[in-house]
């Protein structure tokens, strides 16, 4: 295998590892509005993610790095094409950890209550956003001979891409809603066991024709495989759910994502941006990639400092690994 091809494989994982952790965050923040009945219950659903999800955005910096390195030419048209959107979710994450910061700041509850909207519109626009951006990299889009992008940013929402945005945004609602249901205790677990079971059957829907859409349209055996693993752990998540097991539900959501995420890269290698008007014109693996030296340094890089990484992070979700409830909220300090 060459070094453009593990590269594709380590870029491949950190997206996988980003949409599974901020996908159940992003979900959080949707939920402060969809399932929170007063403020006590907000606060609950914040302090569920409160210490993890800067740590979370980490997988982005990292994958969105990893592509400016290992690839310059994907990352340039990517970024050049979809400005606007990238631009749109980079200022919702701005906003986002500047709420979670300054909601607690002033007593006012006016103050509070706009923080808190800030936090669910800031989780629910990027948690749709990604699944276009990503719609669009695999169905492929106006690419000229210069590897440039040639379209507008009307053309990015097209149907396909449309259908990609509104999966992530349940799929992540759904993982959000069992990780809920994971980490508190009494009456809003409850209801987030229910929720996620109506939650769960909408995405079961919009997932599989997402899928199969995919796989028509550009799948083979493997992509297939991915595919079937991707809706059998979403039923079985929703099996475990109704049965009180919170944590096989969350596991089996992240599967779901993962096996998503891994067929949209299978369908999409070699390319790593298609050409919808030439696929002579397709940026590849091979045409986009970094010198074999510059991959080679990396590479040797990514091997001692990702196992740091990650390791940090699991002692950062096993030390806050305690349910909590209402009860464990203190009264504010104004």
């Amino acid at each position: 295998m060459e070094l453009h091809d593990v590269w594709f494989v380590l870029i491949a994982v950190l997206w996988t590892g980003y949409f599974f952790l901020e996908g159940f965050d992003f979900g959080v923040g949707v939920l402060t509005k969809l399932l929170a009945r007063n403020r006590a219950e907000k606060r609950v659903l914040i302090n569920t993610i409160g210490p993890v999800w800067d740590g979370n955005e980490v997988w982005l910096l990292t994958a969105g790095g990893a592509t400016f390195a290992a690839f310059p030419e994907w990352y340039a048209t990517l970024f050049s094409g979809f400005y606007l959107p990238l631009l749109v979710i980079l200022v919702c994450l701005i906003v986002r950890g500047v709420a979670f910061e300054y909601r607690v700041k002033r007593p006012e509850e006016n103050w509070q209550r706009n923080w808190e909207t800030a936090i669910f519109w800031t989780s629910l626009l990027p948690a749709f956003l990604w699944g276009v951006a990503f719609g669009n990299i695999v169905h492929g889009v106006k690419i000229d001979r210069d590897l440039e992008y040639a379209g507008s940013v009307w053309d990015l929402l097209n149907p396909y891409a449309l259908l990609g945005g509104l999966v992530t945004l349940t799929l992540f609602t759904f993982h959000g809603t069992v990780f809920t249901a994971l980490k508190t205790v009494g009456e809003i677990r409850e209801r987030a066991r229910a929720l996620a079971l109506r939650v769960g059957l909408l995405t079961a829907v919009l997932a599989l024709a997402f899928l199969v859409w995919t796989q028509v349209d550009s799948g083979d055996g493997k992509s297939l495989v991915a595919l079937v693993v991707a809706v059998a752990a979403l039923v079985v998540a929703l099996m475990a759910n109704q049965a009180g097991r919170e944590g096989w539900s969350f596991a089996l959501s992240g599967v779901t994502i993962v096996a998503a995420v891994a067929m949209l890269f299978l369908t999409l290698f070699p390319n790593v941006m298609p050409s919808t008007l030439d696929a002579d014109w397709s940026l590849t693996v091979t045409n986009a990639s970094s010198s074999p030296y510059t991959l080679k340094i990396m590479t040797w890089l990514a091997a001692v400092a990702t196992p740091v990484v990650v390791l940090y992070q699991g002692w950062t979700y096993w030390v806050f690994r305690k349910r909590i409830g209402t009860q464990h909220i203190a009264e504010p300090a104004h």
